[in-house]
């Protein structure tokens, strides 16, 4: 009768050795799969972060006065007074008179 003692201690030592080896092992494979979604996620943080700081610094410049005359300047045509325009016209050639 003792050896069937021992015998079902050393079963179920070994059993729970080999649960908590196979756990062991699930968690650190979870641990490495959720610190690559973390680096992932930081990348994605930095991206937008410096996103956001060229977003602000557009912002600012097109709120100066400076930013306000380009826009005016560049979108609207505006010219400031004292400014001479320059008209480049191409014309191809079958525009040009015949001679």
């Amino acid at each position: 009768m003792p050896k069937i003692r021992w015998l079902a201690v050393y079963a179920v030592t070994t059993f729970i050795m080999a649960v908590t080896v196979v756990t062991f092992f699930k968690e650190i494979g979870r641990i490495e799969r959720l610190a690559d979604a973390l680096e992932v996620k930081m990348e994605e943080l930095v991206e937008l972060t410096r996103r956001n700081q060229e977003l602000q610094e557009k912002i600012t410049y097109y709120s100066s006065p400076a930013g306000v005359a380009h826009v005016a300047t560049e979108e609207y045509n505006l010219v400031r007074p004292g400014e001479k325009i320059y008209r480049i016209e191409i014309i191809s050639e079958e525009q040009l008179p015949k001679q």
